[in-house]
């Protein structure tokens, strides 16, 4: 880019690394956990330059770099703040308790829908302050739905339609994490987190080992959608039923229907469950994370499925584990640890029906202090042929089954179609 370019585009040409900052570096005050916005302060990252942010990274998640792209061709000028104008939330969310507990939400802005009804100040003054929640509406169109698979399923006008599609809220959140509570979760010291988020993401953010005066960051990575079906007010009132179904994201089976796991026929039949719960008066919630291959990405997701299906012996159950970690070095970094901040940040005390089988999931909620009742498992006539590999497998290592668990000498038994039988 030319000098008269970098001009066009309000940018100085001359670099400072944050590791070397100079002129007034003056954060803006953030005490996470304060008791309400004024006294926590808003989160507001580095764009502008001016030495006053308080957080390290920048909104978008992953696609802050789509942005930075869109700076790069001209298309976008990197001075532009967004219009907030009619972008409030359509639903009232909290506060809340567990937004005052600064162990209790830890990877979320509590207040990140609430930008403009709680920092318009800030903002007149011309602090970059962005959300990092937005709440909307929306109807879902699922073809198991539309067509009737569950014939139980009726339609009742308000929640499901007579044309078939679902009326939700739906809710997206980006990541912001309060670094001591991330520690604090994984057990780990502050400094020691620090240093390998440094060295693990190839020194891209040197703030997080000079600047340790700031405590949040907002890692370049995937976030979480919330569908709450019926009355979002019902979340926090102990005299309505919650079901709720959390979900680890997975392209193949939830978009294309991919038959080697069980993600959308557990999906869909979460979202029915949810449908049906709130029909009941009461209100389902399904919470997406973006979290694709167990955290381990798309690419080494087939990988693995080479690796299962290309093996001695087959793709067989007694190995469905091993071959993850042969090639990612690990079975799953999905760490369900601060999966439970949505839940708090909701205000939830008691899911009433869990649809989940995964016993990582139920002991990071319940530690959490969320009560759970019945745990629903997924029905074995919704489970592709395929996925019997993923199932007992997941069954013997200590999935939730209302059934018999698989015996370990039985497990090689299960096995799934060769690579050639496709």
């Amino acid at each position: 880019m030319s000098e008269d370019q970098a001009a066009s585009l309000n940018r100085p040409r001359h670099i400072v690394l944050n590791s070397h900052p100079t002129g007034d570096q003056s954060p803006i005050e953030l005490n996470w956990g304060a008791v309400n916005a004024a006294d926590r302060g808003p989160v507001v990252t580095n764009l502008t330059g001016d030495g006053c942010h308080n957080a390290i990274g920048t909104h978008s998640g992953s696609y802050s770099i789509y942005r930075a792209l869109a700076v790069a061709a001209g298309a976008l000028d990197p001075s532009h703040r967004p219009d907030l104008t009619n972008t409030a939330p359509v639903a009232h969310i909290g506060p809340h308790p567990q937004w005052s507990d600064a162990s209790r939400i830890v990877s979320m802005d509590p207040y990140g829908h609430l930008v403009v009804q709680c920092f318009q100040d800030q903002i007149d003054d011309g602090i970059d302050v962005r959300p990092s929640i937005a709440v909307t509406r929306a109807r879902l169109s699922l073809p198991e739905v539309v067509h009737g698979r569950q014939q139980s399923l009726q339609t009742d006008g308000q929640v499901l339609l007579e044309s078939g599609e679902i009326n939700v809220t739906k809710i997206a959140i980006e990541p912001v994490w309060y670094l001591p509570g991330v520690a604090e979760r994984f057990r780990i010291k502050e400094s020691e987190l620090r240093r390998i988020l440094f060295e693990q993401t190839g020194g891209m953010f040197s703030d997080l080992v000079t600047r340790s005066d700031l405590k949040i960051f907002l890692p370049p990575i995937g976030g979480a959608t919330l569908y709450i079906f019926g009355n979002p007010e019902y979340l926090t009132d102990n005299s309505r039923r919650l079901t709720c179904r959390v979900h680890d994201e997975c392209n193949g089976s939830d978009v294309f229907g991919s038959d080697i796991c069980t993600c959308r026929p557990y999906l869909v039949h979460g979202i029915e469950e949810c449908v049906r719960e709130a029909q009941n008066d009461g209100v389902g919630l399904v919470v997406y994370n973006r979290k694709e291959g167990r955290a381990l990405g798309e690419v080494t997701k087939f990988l693995v499925y080479n690796a299962r299906k290309r093996q001695d012996g087959g793709d067989r159950a007694d190995a469905y584990f091993e071959r993850t970690e042969c090639v990612a070095g690990v079975q799953d970094v999905r760490f369900q640890e601060l999966m439970p901040d949505v839940l708090n940040w909701l205000g939830i005390s008691r899911i009433d029906r869990f649809i989940s089988m995964s016993n990582m999931k139920y002991d990071a909620v319940t530690a959490q202090g969320i009560d759970i009742g019945q745990r629903v498992s997924l029905p074995d006539d919704l489970i592709p042929e395929d996925a019997q590999v993923e199932m007992e497998a997941k069954k013997a290592a200590g999935y939730y089954t209302p059934g018999e668990v698989p015996e370990i000498d039985d497990l090689a038994k299960t096995r799934g179609r060769h690579i050639e039988g496709y």
